[in-house]
């Protein structure tokens, strides 16, 4: 379903933006990791799926008005597919349960897709069949594919939570068993067969959370221009033009390079509340995100595991198969 126009994009079409609507469990927790990706203009806490007109979050709470907490998303599909919208979204809920999501219990938790037109349809059902025949999850998945119908926007209080409170927000998702799940459902099958590719402290950092020591590390001070992508994947996520000596001992980035790439989860381990940064499709752990960057820069400082990383300098980016990202390289 396309929106309104906004403007023309590259080859000189119009451009328009499109519409996703996710159910997903709280919505506190569903607007932040899409929120952060490029292409996508807004997103909106709100309810959907019932029969009461303008439900209240007291009514809706219920769990007797039939609707369940949703987002909604607009979007450039010029910009992000719906696919990687897709994808996203499952890496954020449990699909098999049909109860609730975490420790949110009741029909008003559930999990669903409301397509807005038949190739969303189509996407949804497909990505679900392929979730299936992974074989990731023990249980059948349970995630219903609605038509959407009307949306009603949640109270001022419950739009932008994570910006209005985040210290609410962190301590919600770290309690509530999200993120815990996510990192249990989401492990490299693979990772026997990883120990015979990865050196120990590769294999340590990537899969079991470890942290090399700081200034002991081959990246912390690189000085040659290049990406890094993930050690296991290979699928790109920093580059050395957002990279900075942040005086820790370890790589720092201000932004990573492929948003989509990344995924953030709630991390109390050592008795501290911080946010870890993951990989998306490797789900390899690489560090964790801080509120102490360059205020310039927007304020965040990716502190990054060297062993996590391969680092691609920019002349081997064509024969390596990243070819597309020498522009960030060449002289203006």
């Amino acid at each position: 379903m396309r929106t309104k126009p906004i403007g023309k994009n590259s080859a000189g079409e119009v451009a328009t933006l499109a519409l996703a609507t996710f159910a997903g469990g709280c919505f506190w927790c569903l607007v932040h990791p899409f929120d952060e990706l490029p292409g996508v203009e807004r997103v909106v806490s709100g309810y959907t799926g019932g029969h009461v007109p303008h439900p209240t979050y007291e009514q809706v709470s219920s769990g007797t008005t039939g609707h369940v907490e949703a987002v909604r998303i607009t979007y450039d599909p010029d910009r992000i597919a719906y696919r990687t919208l897709l994808e996203r979204f499952f890496r954020l809920i449990d699909p098999t349960d049909d109860g609730g999501q975490f420790a949110d219990r009741g029909p008003q938790y559930r999990t669903a897709v409301f397509y807005h037109d038949a190739e969303q349809k189509k996407a949804a059902e497909a990505y679900i069949r392929e979730l299936e025949a992974s074989g990731r999850f023990r249980r059948p998945i349970v995630t219903r594919v609605l038509p959407a119908g009307p949306f009603y926007p949640a109270e001022a209080e419950h739009q932008d939570f994570y910006k209005k409170a985040p210290l609410h927000y962190l301590l919600y998702r770290a309690g509530s068993g999200r993120d815990d799940f996510i990192r249990a459902a989401w492990k490299a099958p693979e990772r026997e067969a990883l120990k015979g590719r990865l050196s120990p402290l590769q294999y340590a950092v990537t899969q079991e959370e470890a942290t090399e020591p700081p200034f002991q590390n081959p990246y912390w001070n690189n000085r040659r221009e290049g990406i890094y992508v993930d050690v296991v994947s290979g699928e790109p996520l920093f580059s050395t033009k957002d990279q900075y000596d942040a005086g820790c001992g370890w790589p720092s980035f201000t932004r990573p390079l492929e948003p989509a790439n990344v995924i953030e989860l709630v991390d109390t381990s050592h008795g501290m509340l911080r946010i870890e940064v993951r990989s998306f499709r490797g789900h390899s752990h690489l560090g964790h995100v801080f509120d102490d960057g360059p205020p310039a820069s927007g304020g965040r400082r990716y502190c990054i595991n060297s062993a996590a990383l391969r680092f691609i300098p920019k002349e081997d980016l064509e024969k390596e198969g990243y070819g597309r990202y020498k522009a960030l390289f060449e002289e203006s």
